[in-house]
């Protein structure tokens, strides 16, 4: 087996020989709001992933855009008093701005709102239009008189036709999870203006996803063994395309009416249809928009990236919530119009912050505006991201106590504390010039020997097992200093030339980690390399040395610690800045009025039942009423994470995804029934409003529910799991 330096040597060459071409895209930001903390864990960790490209000599183009189509731009700048162009040319430079603030470095930053994107979407739409996949059909929907404008889904609210929950969107209830067509909803009325919406007939085009050319390249380029997907996004995949030959895919609804804001749909001549392209038709096709725009500015061909045989490669970072429209309509779309498919799609997970959703009334919903406004560090939550962050698609924390203690640890007790500590000495005793480095040091071997291990640990996403063995690395860098204790030895007369040594060999052990740390923290790594007196540093540099007589310059303190106060701060500035925002994001008053009208009546009703029941409850003695039952709350619940319990003889702990973007910690009895590796994926059923409960191994969140025999007779334990169709969030009634 070769060495590790020889493989490092070896990646290196075939990089400089035969670099790679990666294109590399971010999900595209609405252009109706700040940049938040849970936005930024998907740039942060696509910037890591390009950086370390760049590093390692490939030729890496990194673009990305505003999503700038849509109702609720068109309804936010009527209301603002604007045009929609003059909202979306503002929402560009914040949104440009926050992200420049936190190192997100784009090669281009664009939106779709482009001449580019536009011609781009025509000419899909046209191919698949050849292709016999567009079809124009007459559908029944929901117009609001008052308006004038038919209404989106997500604009018409109403009473849940499963569980009666009032005020629930036109596509899925919030309450129960149930999903349904807008014309189920009782008694709908529009957000936007209160009015109760008229069903009326318009044509619209479809993008024929359940033609079985569709469905046959689906199956094969979702599949595991394609290896585009993760593995749980492969099988979330095949749940939706269902068994071969229950083709579960549906026709695409890719049109709107006007009035809309966004490109209007071409007929064959290229004149105006009266139609609109729907804003998810277009978002994706603004990757290649903005890197069409890249390209003419940077004399690159268009073609060679996206032309079906390309050996060029292109990667999606999006979030799991998006997963659907990425890995189901982009490719499809792609492969059907003629064009290249990704080569990866690469989903992730959402962000809690101290164990729970992001809330706007707790002041964790931050902006990234109002993170940088307070002082702190963009790049303290660049490294804490990292160091959560692994190539798969579960959530991850940001717990305030751990983000100050990992931070004021690592990065300034550990890391810059190399450099602190040696620094000085070079420029009082020496002249700021190197003595000869020991390259035969163990500590300086271990670098050099782990750099291909976690190069491949960049390449594979694995953020945090890299930063875990970087850090162990800079304790064994601090270990050689605290062994030779330069401090002591420049007390000392006749120790000149070992302080020469030992602060030499020490700048050159923070140099080598330096690299390795650069992908994550480029500000930090740019200011290394100004006060070590070097080029850019590259995953190459690995394996060289500061030479002997190189000569540094005056050090300056690196990096700061996090003082807590300036955490208070920031939640305390996002509790009182961030005042609940409308749930549709334009709902008026007059819909406002509505609500709180049909709120109260329900409030009438319930205290009608509520009071019928209790009546019956009386009369039922020992039995258990349905206001006892609905107590219970029963949630569908799907099996993201499951691992042994290290020390527990029964427990599995199992992560659970309960829909709307949360998960909760349970631990199972289960241990001896169930292999963990098996049951992820798997849905089942958990009670959701069981009282925690702290146990040995940490906080249990809920119950799974499993049947066994109490006689013994039928011995194990057998998991309960729904019926096909069934959703994390489902309530079981």
């Amino acid at each position: 087996m070769a060495s590790a330096r020889a493989k490092i040597a070896a990646f290196t060459f075939m990089a400089l020989i035969m670099p790679r071409k990666i294109l590399v895209t971010s999900a595209l930001p609405y252009a109706n709001g700040a940049i938040h903390l849970g936005h930024l864990v998907e740039y942060i960790q696509t910037d890591i992933w390009v950086r370390f490209q760049k590093m390692s000599g490939n030729e890496c183009w990194y673009v990305c855009a505003d999503d700038t189509h849509g109702t609720p731009i068109m309804l936010r700048a009527e209301k603002e008093g604007i045009t929609p162009e003059a909202l979306i040319e503002r929402v560009h430079g914040e949104h440009s701005r926050d992200f420049a603030g936190f190192g997100v470095g784009f090669d281009n930053y664009y939106s779709t709102h482009s001449p580019e994107t536009r011609e781009c979407a025509n000419d899909i739409y046209g191919r698949l239009k050849a292709a016999g996949l567009i079809d124009v059909r007459t559908i029944e929907q929901y117009y609001d008189p008052v308006k004038q404008m038919f209404l989106p889904d997500r604009f018409i609210k109403g009473e849940c036709p499963k569980c009666h929950a009032k005020d629930q969107y036109g596509d899925n209830c919030e309450v129960c999870g149930a999903a349904y067509a807008p014309t189920d909803l009782i008694e709908p009325f529009s957000a936007v203006s209160g009015a109760k919406p008229e069903l009326r007939n318009s044509e619209h085009y479809f993008f024929k996803l359940s033609d079985p050319r569709c469905e046959a390249f689906l199956r094969q380029y979702t599949g595991r063994a394609n290896g585009v997907l993760q593995n749980e996004a492969a099988n979330k995949m095949q749940e939706w395309l269902g068994a071969p030959g229950d083709n579960k895919l549906t026709d695409w609804d890719i049109s709107r009416d006007a009035p809309y804001f966004g490109f209007e749909i071409p007929d064959e001549f290229g004149k105006s249809t009266g139609k609109y392209f729907y804003v998810w038709l277009d978002a994706p096709i603004g990757y290649m928009g903005s890197f069409k725009n890249l390209c003419a500015r940077n004399g690159l061909d268009f073609n060679e990236w996206f032309k079906p045989d390309s050996t060029t490669e292109l990667y999606h970072f999006i979030g799991k919530d998006i997963l659907y429209f990425h890995a189901l309509f982009w490719p499809a779309e792609l492969q059907h119009a003629g064009f290249r498919t990704p080569t990866k799609i690469f989903a992730h997970g959402f962000l809690t912050v101290d164990g729970a959703k992001m809330s706007k009334s707790r002041g964790t919903f931050i902006t990234a505006d109002s993170f940088l406004q307070t002082g702190l560090n963009p790049e303290w939550l660049r490294y804490y991201f990292a160091a959560k962050l692994s190539n798969t698609m579960e959530d991850i924390d940001l717990n305030f106590e751990d983000f100050c203690a990992r931070v004021n640890s690592d990065l300034v007790g550990k890391f810059v504390n190399i450099a602190s500590r040696s620094a000085g000495f070079i420029a009082k005793r020496f002249a700021g010039q190197l003595a000869p480095t020991d390259a035969s040091l163990p500590a300086i071997k271990a670098i050099q020997e782990a750099a291909p291990r976690i190069a491949e640990l960049y390449e594979a996403r694995e953020f945090s097992k890299a930063v875990r063995e970087i850090m162990a690395l800079t304790d064994g860098a601090n270990q050689y200093v605290d062994s030779v204790k330069p401090w002591e030895l420049a007390k000392q007369e006749g120790k000149e030339s070992e302080l020469h040594a030992a602060c030499s060999n020490a700048l050159n052990l923070f140099h080598l980690l330096t690299i390795l740390l650069k992908p994550v923290l480029p500000v930090l790594a740019g200011k290394v390399e100004q006060f070590l007196n070097i080029a850019p540093l590259t995953w190459n540099d690995t394996q060289s040395l500061l030479a002997a007589g190189h000569a540094i310059n005056t050090y300056e303190h690196l990096m700061t610690r996090i003082d807590p106060k300036q955490i208070e701060k920031l939640i305390e500035a996002n509790r009182e800045s961030l005042a609940p925002a409308t749930e549709a994001g334009a709902a008026q008053a007059a819909g406002q009025q509505h609500s709180q009208q049909r709120h109260a009546e329900q409030q009438q009703k319930d205290s009608k039942v509520k009071a019928a029941a209790a009546e019956i409850a009386a009369e039922a003695g020992s039995l258990c009423s349905i206001d006892d039952f609905m107590k219970v709350d029963l949630r569908i619940a799907r099996i993201a994470n499951a691992e042994h319990v290290e020390g527990a003889d029964k427990l599995v702990r199992l992560t659970l995804d309960i829909g709307n973007d949360e998960t909760r910690n349970v631990f199972a009895g289960i241990k001896a029934a169930y292999d963990p590796a098996q049951l992820i994926g798997r849905l089942t059923v958990m009670v959701a409003n069981l009282a925690p409960r702290k146990m040995k191994f940490g906080l249990s969140e809920g119950m799974v529910l499993a049947a066994s025999d109490v006689e013994g007779k039928t011995p194990g334990i057998f998991l309960l799991s729904p019926d096909s169709g069934a959703q994390p969030g489902m309530r079981v009634k």
